[in-house]
């Protein structure tokens, strides 16, 4: 398990540019796999500070009916180019989200698509469950940006109401993903979707 450790960790140092050759796909998707049984056989708690913090998408896999493992069907894993830059960014909930609860932790997500000038990004409540590392999220808040000028910000497809009753929404009705692997610079999760990704820690712009 240490050596499919190492090769997610090189992927994880790849998308950082630390590294001039990237692990194979095929091979960074084998070795999530066996991760995500391996914490599937451990069953160790993941507690939501784990996970604060910025985060670049870098590598992910789709849904094609092209291979199966673990019941989920996969498409080809793919690393993505250097000038799409896609980012998470988890943080503690406040006062205006759901109190915590012992099944969960409350938050707010942003998700940011740049690429060049053109900033998207989108925004919302998440609710993590520790108990199977599952964190879901919706996005009710729109921005757009180009070259740093706001063109629009605002509440999208009924988000003000789906903002307010986000925490008494089931999880299986909820976009989710579910974290299998935390390193010290990269996660590992699986999608409602059945895709798996890598992200890197984004230690500062």
């Amino acid at each position: 398990m240490s050596e499919t450790v190492e090769l997610v960790r090189e992927a994880v140092r790849s998308i950082r540019g630390e590294l001039s050759e990237r692990p194979q796909a095929d091979a960074v998707v084998e070795a999530l796999l066996a991760l995500e049984k391996q914490s599937k056989r451990d069953r160790e708690l993941l507690e939501f500070d784990r996970l604060l913090g910025t985060w670049r998408l870098g590598f992910v896999t789709g849904t094609q009916k092209s291979r199966q493992r673990a019941g989920v069907v996969l498409g080809a894993g793919r690393y993505l180019p250097r000038w799409l830059e896609i980012r998470l960014t988890y943080s503690q909930g406040d006062r205006r989200d759901g109190e915590p609860t012992p099944e969960w932790d409350a938050g707010r997500v942003e998700n940011s698509v740049k690429v060049g000038g053109l900033r998207f990004t989108l925004t919302g409540p998440v609710k993590f469950v520790e108990r199977n590392r599952l964190l879901a999220f919706d996005f009710t808040r729109a921005t757009v940006q180009v070259f740093g000028r706001t063109l629009f910000e605002g509440y999208v497809r009924n988000g003000k109401e789906r903002d307010r009753c986000f925490y008494d929404t089931p999880v299986k009705q909820q976009a989710f993903f579910k974290y299998f692997w935390v390193g010290d610079t990269g996660l590992g999760a699986r999608g409602r979707g059945g895709g798996l990704a890598i992200w890197s820690q984004v230690l500062e712009d």
